[in-house]
């Protein structure tokens, strides 16, 4: 080994030694808190729940925002920690805030389908916003797959929309740069269901960590002295970790039918897609679009985000680049400043 090669390595056995000795201090916590701002259970169906986020002490906005995340994932990513909190952003700037937590499918739920999460789940949830709210339509923000559901909803019932707010979302599964899709587009949907007939969480979230291998699983331990000196660093460690390891499995149906009909076939950006027997033409979307993209986004590139441009009516459309990757588009705290500005500035 090169006297180089060795201290690399004996510079990441130190960063990780001293990384566990700061975890294994009988006083600290496995886990900080995270998803801790103050929100009420207003419905539940299944293993689904809607949060309302409890408002701040200033004056409301009119329209509420209803955030949409991905299925894969857990939604406290939008609320990790206060600092980093998108909800609380938008709390600051007096949106009424409502929350979809998909929860854990299990057994029971493996041939719910994409048009029971749409037509069924989101679309029940929208009008449960909308009673508690007492506003006719109200604002959308889907992210990732949550922006997807999220374009389908409104090109489905339009009039339920006031305006749409898409980040980090894929449209053209297709593009030549999408290693996720590369993979998917190859693979035996079959053969991904577990015992209980649906896709297990952990087996995605070690697809994901194939992507970026070396970043990922060993490169994220090294450097560890500005996490340990950094006020509040090891805790946002801890808090990204948690959320990376928390991957809920997938129901098996509707994760066969996005693989085949999104990644596979691409039958969004083709206009192709039918749900519950209806086509998603998204040139029948009529509320004012925002699509926010993240430049370094290894999971959604940026070229497959903005193919959305090729299906909404110019005079709705407007995209704003976000300086980041898939999660620090809004987690990140300078990027995070960019992005409830243009929000902010949006939806008003």
């Amino acid at each position: 080994m090169s006297a180089k090669k060795e201290q690399s390595e004996n510079t990441w056995q130190g960063d990780f030694i001293q990384l566990m000795e700061q975890l294994s201090e009988p006083t600290r916590q496995p886990y900080p808190e995270v998803g801790s701002t103050t929100k009420e259970l207003i419905y539940t169906e299944n293993k689904l729940q809607l949060f309302r986020y409890n408002a701040l002490d200033i004056k409301q906005k009119r329209t509420p925002i209803l955030i949409t995340y991905a299925l894969v994932n857990r939604p406290y990513i939008v609320d990790l920690e206060p600092e980093r909190s998108l909800v609380m952003r938008l709390l600051e700037k007096g949106y009424p805030v409502y929350l979809v937590d998909w929860g854990y499918p299990d057994s029971t739920d493996c041939f719910t389908s994409l048009n029971d999460y749409i037509n069924g789940y989101l679309y029940r949830c929208i009008q449960q916003v909308k009673r508690d709210s007492k506003r006719k339509k109200i604002d959308l923000l889907g992210i990732c797959q949550g922006g997807v559901f999220s374009l389908c909803y409104s090109a489905l019932h339009p009039g339920d929309v006031r305006k749409l707010a898409t980040l980090v979302t894929p449209v053209d599964f297709h593009t030549g740069n999408n290693t996720l899709s590369h993979w998917a587009n190859e693979v035996d949907t079959a053969l991904l269901n577990n015992h209980a007939g649906n896709v297990s969480g952990q087996l995605i979230s070690q697809l994901f960590k194939t992507i970026k291998p070396f970043q990922i699983n060993r490169e994220k331990f090294r450097k560890i002295e500005p996490l340990l000196t950094k006020k509040g660093g090891l805790d946002t460690f801890l808090r990204m970790e948690k959320w990376l390891n928390d991957n809920p499995d997938l129901a098996g149906l509707a994760a066969q039918e996005f693989v085949v009909n999104f990644y596979q076939q691409n039958r969004l950006h083709q206009q192709t897609l039918s749900i519950g027997g209806a086509v998603v033409d998204m040139t029948k979307i009529k509320s004012p679009v925002l699509n926010l993209y993240a430049t370094k986004d290894h999971i959604v590139p940026a070229s497959s985000t903005r193919a959305l441009g090729q299906h909404i009516k110019p005079a709705l459309y407007q995209e704003h680049a976000l300086h980041g990757g898939h999660i620090g588009a809004f987690i990140s705290l300078k990027t995070q400043r960019d992005l409830i500005n243009r929000l902010n500035e949006w939806l008003a």
